[in-house]
C-alpha cells in the first residue's frame, strides 16, 4: 500500500485540492461518514492539512458503537444482571460504553452469568455449541458491513436447531441517516465522503438521492491518505462544475453495484423497521430486524427487552452532537478532562473508530 501513502503523491494531491478551493469560497466543509476515515484523516495528519488547503472535515455517524442508543446497551445489561446462566457475547468496545447504569465491563453478572469478548459472530455461534445449558446472546451491532455475517450465523443456528441461542441486534443501515443530517435546518455539511466498506456492499446508487435531492457532491473512498485525497480532490471537480454526483475513487474494492449476493441474504432474512441513532432520534427505515422465520432468534423479542425507547446519554456529554458533525470533539466541555481514553465518558471516547478517539489520540488542533 506504499503507493497510497506517498508523501510525494500526497503533497501534490493538496496543492491541486488548494487551488481548487480558491475558487469555492473555502472552508468548505465535508463530512467523512466513515469512523475508519476518521482514523485515516487524524492518523496521518490529513485533518490539519486539508484545513489550510480550504477543506474543513467533520465526523458522522459512521461509527456503530457510537450510535447505538444507552437502551441496547441498558437491554444487555439486564439480560446479565437479572437471569443466571446467561451467556452475553460481544465485541470488546461494546463492553465499555458507560451509561447511566454502567458498563459490561464493570458489570457484576447473576450466578452463573458472564459476558464474553468475541471477534466475530461465528465465535458466538461456537459458545451455543460448547455450552447447551445456557442461554447464549450476541450483542450484535453494525452496519451493512457486518450485517451480513451477523445475519449468517443466526440462520445456521435456526438450520442446527440451537435452541439456546439469539441476537440482541443494533443493525443500522448508512443512507437514512445521510437524508436526516440533509435535511436538518442546522446542517454544515457540503459534502460527503462516503464509507468504503458499506458502498462495497450496498453499492453508488443508495446515495444518488443526496446528489439528485439536495445538490451536495460525494465520492465513496478508500481507507489510505491517497484514497482520502482523491475524494476530496473529487468533490471539489463536482462542486466547480456545478454538478454534483456519487463518484467512486475506490474501484479497487467497490463495484456500482456492490455486492448482489450480500444483499440477497439480507433481504431474505431481514426486514426495514424505523430505528433510534444517538443524536439522530428514530428515524424511518434505518434499522433491520429478522424475519418471521428468524424470529425465535430475535433476543429483544424473546426475552422482552425495551430498547426502542427514549434514551438520555450521561449528563454533558455530547457525542450526538459530534455524531451529526454539529461539533468538534474538542468543542465538548468534558473532552480531555472528565472524557478520556482511560475514563471514557461517552462512546465516541470508546470505539477505535469514534471521533473523540481519534482527536485525542493524535492530538488533533480544532
Amino acid at each position: 500500500m506504499n503507493e497510497f501513502r506517498n508523501r510525494e503523491v500526497m503533497n501534490g494531491l493538496l496543492k491541486a485540492i488548494h487551488k481548487k478551493t480558491r475558487s469555492l469560497s473555502p472552508p468548505i466543509q465535508l463530512m467523512e461518514v466513515c469512523g475508519t476515515h476518521t482514523m485515516t484523516i487524524h492518523r496521518f495528519g490529513l485533518k490539519n492539512l486539508l484545513e489550510e488547503a480550504g477543506i474543513h472535515m467533520l465526523s458522522g455517524p459512521g461509527c456503530p458503537v457510537c450510535i447505538t442508543p444507552d437502551a441496547y446497551h441498558e437491554a444487555a445489561l439486564q439480560l446479565v444482571t437479572e437471569r443466571e446462566g446467561m451467556i452475553l457475547a460481544t465485541f470488546g468496545d461494546m463492553t465499555r460504553v458507560p451509561t447511566g447504569k454502567g458498563s459490561l465491563q464493570k458489570v457484576v453478572p447473576s450466578a452463573g452469568s458472564s459476558v464474553r469478548v468475541v471477534y466475530s459472530p461465528e465465535e458466538s455461534l461456537e459458545l451455543a455449541r460448547e455450552f447447551p445449558e445456557n442461554e447464549v446472546v450476541f450483542f450484535g451491532v453494525g452496519f451493512e458491513t457486518t450485517i451480513p455475517s451477523i445475519v449468517l450465523t443466526a440462520a445456521a443456528a435456526a438450520s442446527e436447531g440451537l435452541t439456546n441461542y439469539s441476537v440482541l441486534s443494533a443493525l443500522w443501515i448508512i443512507p437514512p441517516p445521510l437524508r436526516a443530517i440533509c435535511q436538518a435546518d442546522d446542517t454544515r455539511i457540503q459534502g460527503f465522503l462516503y464509507p468504503g466498506h458499506v458502498s462495497a456492499i450496498i453499492g453508488l446508487e443508495p446515495y444518488r438521492f443526496i446528489a439528485e435531492e439536495h445538490g451536495l457532491p460525494g465520492a465513496v473512498t478508500g481507507f489510505e491518505p491517497v484514497d482520502i485525497l482523491l475524494s476530496v480532490s473529487s468533490i471539489c471537480d463536482q462542486k466547480l462544475a456545478g454538478k454534483p454526483d456519487v463518484t467512486n475513487t475506490y474501484t479497487r474494492v467497490v463495484r456500482p453495484d456492490g455486492n448482489p449476493r450480500a444483499r440477497r441474504l439480507m433481504d431474505e432474512h431481514l426486514e426495514l423497521k424505523d430505528a433510534r441513532w444517538r443524536g439522530l432520534g428514530r428515524i424511518p427505515a434505518s434499522g433491520l430486524r429478522f424475519r418471521e422465520h428468524l424470529a425465535p432468534f430475535d433476543a429483544e423479542k424473546r426475552f422482552d427487552l425495551n430498547v426502542d425507547r427514549e434514551g438520555e446519554d450521561l449528563p454533558g456529554c455530547r457525542c450526538g452532537d459530534v455524531l451529526k458533525g454539529k461539533i468538534t470533539p474538542p468543542e465538548c466541555p468534558l473532552y480531555g478532562e472528565t472524557c478520556r481514553p482511560d475514563a471514557p465518558y461517552g462512546p465516541c471516547m470508546v470505539s477505535f473508530e469514534g471521533a473523540c478517539l481519534a482527536y485525542y489520540k493524535y492530538k488533533t488542533r480544532i
